[in-house]
């Protein structure tokens, strides 16, 4: 096993490179989904044609989230996160190629994949790594990590946004963009820890460490045998429940909300908008400012307020006539889907079993992700039937069921982190461990 990490530098540049993994990924998606009415345009694809080349990005997510595990512990998290990152980026590329600089089709598709893939796969790995990052600091940061992601999605739209106001072709700002996560991932994986029980080398951790004595690690295949036997585990599927319910509730708003507001209350596209705007802001704030309140009142509380606050905000969002009725739901509906996902992250890596932890996180992660995928479409066939609002009773109902669920996410110690670190001096003479850490962070 490899040497925790417990000067406080150590973790606090942990903790950053995992932040910035976190905000790459944002970054990526939204900078081709941004540039994707242009992209439209130079290919002539149609409203359902454009459908059909996502499904590829979709369908590849897929199989990015059901590969990482493997991948994890074949080639560790340094490597995994750096490398699907990478493929992000040549994912990028291609759509760029294929949406301007030589217009095709099949090009867009298979870069759609690379990306998809990914993104997929670096979804679970970097859960998993903050997970364990968390449990070092010893202070509840899950929610902060996943609030970067939203800061990469913003700056993403935001820049693209601006290139598309200066008539930079697609090609280049998506090659500037993949350039940008490629490099950034590369550096950033540096500050993260060799640790044998997330996957690595055991010879490589060694090295990391300064120790020549490390045993050999067990076989990557018996590794993986092990981390599927976490799906019969009860309580585990339980946190799934609860970020199945707050990820249906979350990736339903991303791809519905705006048409809700518009179809559905017969606000103008602008006003539609704007609401999703509102939405997006409250669950970002809500992530930022909402560790410090897990650690007082505890997960299990922190979760039956968000999911009956997410309950209030979707009965004003649905029944509601009046505007500012509809505003005030849809900043609850942000506030009670915003920490569900990070906090079940939370909660299946809190056992002592560090193994177990990685396994575990990449399961309820996969729930969660599939959640995000399956959702939306889901969504659309039911407002197809029976109108857009009425939909969104699914969500309601999913809610209830996550905070009924939430006593799964109870905490097993004391604090989110406490795991009995050792504390060393660190490079000025001071104690480092998870407390100094949590002081600076």
């Amino acid at each position: 096993m490899s040497a925790p990490t417990t000067t406080r530098r150590g973790l606090t540049a942990w903790r950053n490179a995992v932040f910035a993994i976190f905000f790459l990924s944002g970054l990526s998606l939204a900078s081709w989904v941004a540039r994707l009415p242009e992209v439209r345009d130079e290919t002539g694809l149609s409203t359902q044609g454009v459908g059909l080349v996502i499904l590829s990005g979709s369908i590849a997510s897929v199989i990015g989230l059901i590969a990482a595990p493997p991948l994890m512990a074949r080639f560790g998290a340094r490597i995994g996160m750096a490398g699907t990152l990478i493929a992000v980026s040549t994912g990028l590329v291609l759509i760029g190629i294929g949406g301007s600089l030589a217009p095709s089709v099949p090009m867009i598709a298979i870069g759609l994949a690379f990306a998809g893939f990914g993104n997929g796969a670096v979804d679970v790995m970097m859960n998993v790594e903050g997970a364990e990052a968390e449990r070092e600091i010893g202070r509840t940061v899950m929610p902060l990590m996943h609030a970067f992601f939203s800061f990469g999605t913003v700056a993403g739209a935001g820049i693209a946004a601006a290139a598309a106001a200066l008539d930079v072709v697609v090609f280049a700002h998506l090659g500037v963009i993949a350039a940008l996560i490629a490099v950034g991932a590369v550096i950033a994986v540096r500050f993260v820890p060799h640790r044998t029980e997330l996957g690595d080398p055991a010879d490589v951790a060694a090295d990391a460490a300064g120790r020549a004595d490390a045993a050999p690690a067990r076989p990557w295949t018996e590794r993986l045998r092990d981390s599927l036997k976490v799906w019969g585990d009860v309580q585990l599927l339980l946190i799934g429940v609860i970020m199945l319910g707050m990820s249906f509730a979350e990736g339903s708003a991303n791809d519905w909300l705006t048409l809700a507001a518009v179809d559905g209350h017969g606000l103008e596209p602008a006003a539609g908008a704007a609401v999703f705007t509102v939405f997006a802001v409250s669950m970002t704030t809500a992530r930022v400012l909402g560790g410090p309140l897990i650690d007082r009142f505890g997960r299990v509380l922190t979760l039956r307020v968000l999911a009956a606050t997410g309950v209030l905000g979707l009965s004003m969002f649905i029944f509601g006539s009046e505007l500012w009725v509809i505003i005030l739901g849809t900043v609850f509906w942000g506030v009670g889907a915003s920490m569900g996902f990070p906090v079940g992250m939370s909660a299946a890596a809190d056992v002592p079993d560090r193994a177990q932890a990685a396994a575990r996180v990449s399961a309820v992660a996969i729930i969660g992700y599939c959640a995000f995928l399956v959702g939306p479409p889901f969504i659309g066939f039911l407002g197809e039937q029976f109108g857009l609002l009425n939909a969104l009773l699914v969500i309601l109902v999913l809610m209830v069921i996550a905070g009924l669920a939430a006593p799964a996410a109870r905490e097993r110690s004391n604090k989110p982190g406490a795991t009995g670190v050792e504390e060393h001096p660190d490079a000025t003479g001071t104690s480092g461990g998870a407390s100094a850490a949590a002081s600076d962070a």
